[in-house]
């Protein structure tokens, strides 16, 4: 089975143009090919509503994606597809072309995570291609849906619901190229009620050649 194609969607709730963008990660987030993640940032706060999701380590990551992907500075809504790629997240016809063109070029790294009452136990295979040699390993913490009421700022009176919402982002080792086990401590990972994504990366924010997924409260499954 292949892994799922990761999209990052960088948005806030004071930026005016990203509610198209939400609900079209909304949509990709219900595909079993596709890891989709919302990463609120806090850059638009100064326009007069702070969004209520967004965190600093969002904006710092996706900072360092601009410095890896050569770009000039950040934008919302924007999705990174893969680590590889950028487009204006509300652009339909552009998302799903860079997804397209990421399922062409998987060959991936075998990424497991499962969860118990005690821990979340990672596994990383062995590497698949020449040049798999090095990778991070995040640990996203998610939140998978929540329903904001925006009362201020650009997108006042809108109520916009939000699907796997990253909450905390964290490096927990650094794969080799061979077999890689860990476990993190059930309390340092999340609460029982939150979902939990995990990303291979190169460079860490380069190309991920790997990807997991637990979005059921009891992690009972892995998807």
């Amino acid at each position: 089975m292949k892994r799922p194609i990761v999209v990052e969607l960088y948005t806030s709730q004071g930026c005016s143009s990203c509610p198209p963008a939400d609900a079209l990660l909304a949509q990709l987030a219900g595909r079993r090919d596709v890891l989709a993640m919302s990463l609120p940032v806090t850059y638009w706060d100064m326009l007069g509503w702070r969004d209520t999701l967004a965190s600093e380590t969002n904006t710092r990551r996706q900072k360092a994606y601009a410095g890896q992907l050569g770009r000039g500075g950040v934008y919302t809504p924007q999705m990174i597809v893969d680590g590889k790629t950028d487009v204006v997240g509300s652009r339909e016809p552009a998302v799903a072309a860079a997804i397209a063109a990421r399922s062409n070029d998987m060959s991936s790294v075998p990424v497991g995570v499962e969860g118990n009452p005690q821990q979340v136990h990672i596994s990383v295979g062995a590497a698949a291609a020449p040049g798999q040699h090095e990778a991070t390993i995040w640990l996203f913490r998610l939140t998978p849906q929540t329903t904001v009421n925006i009362a201020g700022g650009e997108n006042g009176g809108r109520t916009v619901t939000y699907r796997n919402v990253v909450r905390e982002i964290r490096a927990v080792g650094e794969w080799k190229g061979q077999p890689l086990s860990l476990s993190v401590p059930r309390a340092e990972a999340g609460a029982s009620h939150q979902g939990l994504a995990v990303l291979l990366q190169q460079g860490g924010y380069g190309r991920v050649i790997g990807a997991a997924l637990i979005d059921h409260p009891n992690f009972d499954y892995l998807r």
